[in-house]
């Protein structure tokens, strides 16, 4: 009986040691596909809100916690400033920015966006990454009905209205999805925050990696 006990448990920890072994082949494998694949997409993004920008350089010295800290700064105390991309045109001339930021408060947790934003602070519009709300509610904030108001406006911040836009800086909230729009402007409102600073720093100058 002993023996068979021995014997079963030496079969189990054989078959967990090799199960963890081949899990462990797969994700290496995987690895490389995945992040091929999420480039891709970041990439699309990129082009989705710079659609003349021949090339995207990455931003030298891009620091995402100072880059935060600017929209903090300027009131967004719960978005994060992912990543910062200079758009190029095909003579390497600088058109402006793509902003890569984050708002932990959509309706269903976090929304991720890229947005575009050339020289003179005019909004190209975004492009969502990440997001999980609701079908026909939330995720409409990635359809163009409602993305397209953010686009070729220049504004310091953008406002969420339920009783109609009357102005630039309004925002017509998405029906049955206030959370959801809040959390979109809140992070297009802190790329923007970053915007400004990283003009404050460059002049509007290419950098060179």
């Amino acid at each position: 009986m002993k023996k068979s006990i021995i014997k079963d448990a030496l079969i189990l920890c054989l078959i967990t040691l090799v199960a963890g072994f081949l899990l462990g082949v797969v994700h290496e494998i995987t690895l490389e596909p995945i992040a091929a694949a999420n480039e891709a997409a970041q990439q699309d993004a990129y082009r989705a809100v710079f659609e003349d920008a021949e090339e995207f350089a990455e931003l030298p010295d891009f620091d995402a916690e100072e880059a935060t800290q600017a929209a903090v700064e300027a009131g967004y105390t719960d978005d994060t400033i992912d990543g910062c991309v200079q758009a190029l045109d095909a003579d390497g001339n600088l058109l402006g920015y793509v902003i890569n930021a984050t708002d932990p408060s959509s309706y269903g947790g976090d929304v991720t966006l890229s947005l575009g934003v050339r020289l003179d602070g005019t909004v190209n519009g975004y492009s969502i990454t990440t997001i999980n709300d609701t079908a026909g509610l939330g995720m409409k904030a990635a359809e163009e009905d409602f993305s397209s108001q953010y686009e070729n406006k220049q504004v310091e911040a953008f406002v969420v209205t339920k009783t109609g836009a009357t102005s630039d800086e309004e925002i017509d909230a998405i029906s049955g999805a206030t959370i959801t729009s809040d959390a979109v402007t809140r992070a297009v409102n802190a790329g923007l925050a970053y915007y400004r600073s990283l003009m404050d720093q460059t002049g509007g100058e290419l950098l060179n990696e």
